[in-house]
């Protein structure tokens, strides 16, 4: 059995505030003789950006400070947001014999309870409010509940958030040109300065993005190319494609705070475009821990899909969005067979109808004017058109296609006159 520590943290580099964690897990690990163990980021931190300090050597550094094992928790932050990647991680730990956990925090053990308790109530876990001091914990918790509280959790007093910051550390060194300055350096245990000086003359830190294969994707991928990838909308493409050429990692935050993303989704878009990740693969991920009961009933893909139709046939009543989306969330609506496929008139013209053939494979796009259009080729001609559907479903396909994480795809049928997309969903 072990005593699991350091979850909410990167360790990016380990400082003062992680070995004041490291040394109460100690404590707490001698007191009920069980292991510390450490879990560690590994590819993408939890928010979303490459590392610092790679793997090998932030391991190295928790184990400096007491820790008995390090483990990874990897593949999972350049394709989910938190909300869904903390049940994974509480499932793996869960999985590995892991019986307690310890976290630093600013509030009690119990506000975290009592802040916890509307989250765990809706099963829910998405929204929560950046106005919450240390949400993230109460997140943890939270998530803990759902599962069947498998963990015990401990919470220890936050050793001086605001001077202890990875955050800060890091963008100190940087601005210093790689050098730890004095300041820095009391901030940090000696075993993590010597650590991280080797790491900086090894020239592996700081870790940095391919922005070689993004700049290439977002200067030349189609429309109907990057619907395809995680965590971009149609609005959002719209904009990458308005905005090229893209040079530098400026001109790249600009295109995303233009589409109103914030910094965390912004980090989780551009990671998604570096590894290339799809919306299929997103949701098969979720899937698959759908089955295994990890995945709260109300984050699963098929109440995203319930609540894009639920939402659009609310619209055509006169029912605002934000009103319908309250109260879906609110009364747990339960929504039957919303359609996973549509049939959808085409604009062709007569050379157009002419080349076009049955069981030709379509990429749906949203295109500048925000209309759902539809582009494939056929006899070695691109054919772009719009798609004719009633108001409720583009209004639900358009929900779908923003949703960050469900697929959609097309395929060319034959009609009575012409030709349509069936369009299948998920």
């Amino acid at each position: 059995m072990f005593t699991l520590i350091g979850i909410s943290a990167d360790f990016d580099p380990v400082h003062k505030g992680h070995e004041h964690l490291l040394n109460e897990a100690r404590k707490l690990a001698d007191e009920l003789d069980k292991k510390v163990v450490v879990y560690l980021n590994k590819g993408f931190s939890a928010n979303h950006a490459p590392f610092f300090v790679d793997f090998d050597a932030r391991r190295e550094m928790a184990l400096a400070l007491g820790a008995d094992e390090v483990r990874a928790f990897e593949g999972l932050h350049h394709r989910l947001v938190l909300s869904y990647s903390v049940p994974i991680r509480l499932k793996q730990m869960i999985d590995d014999g892991v019986t307690d956990y310890i976290t630093s925090a600013s509030i009690s053990l119990d506000e975290i309870k009592s802040k916890a308790q509307k989250f765990i109530d809706e099963g829910n876990f998405v929204g929560m409010p950046k106005s919450y001091t240390n949400r993230n914990e109460i997140r943890w918790y939270a998530i803990n509940e759902f599962l069947g509280s498998r963990l015990n959790y401990h919470v220890v007093d936050e050793f001086n958030k605001d001077k202890y910051s990875g955050r800060l550390i890091r963008q100190s060194i940087i601005d210093n040109d790689m050098v730890i300055t004095g300041d820095v350096e009391k901030m940090l245990p000696k075993t993590t300065v010597e650590i991280l000086k080797r790491e900086i003359d090894a020239g592996r830190t700081p870790g940095e993005r391919n922005w070689k294969d993004i700049y290439k994707r977002m200067n030349t991928y189609s429309r109907g190319n990057l619907e395809k990838i995680a965590y971009l909308n149609g609005n959002t493409i719209n904009e990458i494609i308005k905005r090229r050429v893209y040079r530098d990692p400026e001109s790249i935050w600009a295109v995303f705070r233009r589409s109103d993303y914030g910094p965390v989704m912004t980090r989780l878009a551009i990671s998604s475009i570096e590894m290339e990740v799809t919306k299929k693969e997103v949701m098969d991920l979720m899937k698959s821990y759908e089955s295994e009961g990890v995945i709260p009933e109300n984050q699963k893909v098929q109440r995203v899909i319930d609540r894009a139709w639920y939402v659009a046939c609310e619209g055509e009543r006169g029912i605002s969005a934000r009103d319908a989306n309250n109260k879906f969330r609110s009364e747990n609506i339960a929504v039957e067979n919303p359609p996973l496929s549509l049939e959808a008139g085409l604009n062709l013209t007569k050379f157009e109808t002419k080349i076009t053939k049955e069981g030709i494979n379509t990429d749906l796009y949203v295109d500048k004017n925000g209309r759902i259009s539809v582009q494939f080729k056929s006899e070695g001609k691109k054919i772009k058109t719009n798609l004719r559907l009633p108001a409720v479903e583009v209004t639900y396909l358009r929900y779908i296609m923003d949703s960050h994480f469900i697929p959609v795809s097309g395929s060319i049928k034959k009609a009575k006159k012409g030709f349509k997309v069936k369009v299948d969903i998920g």
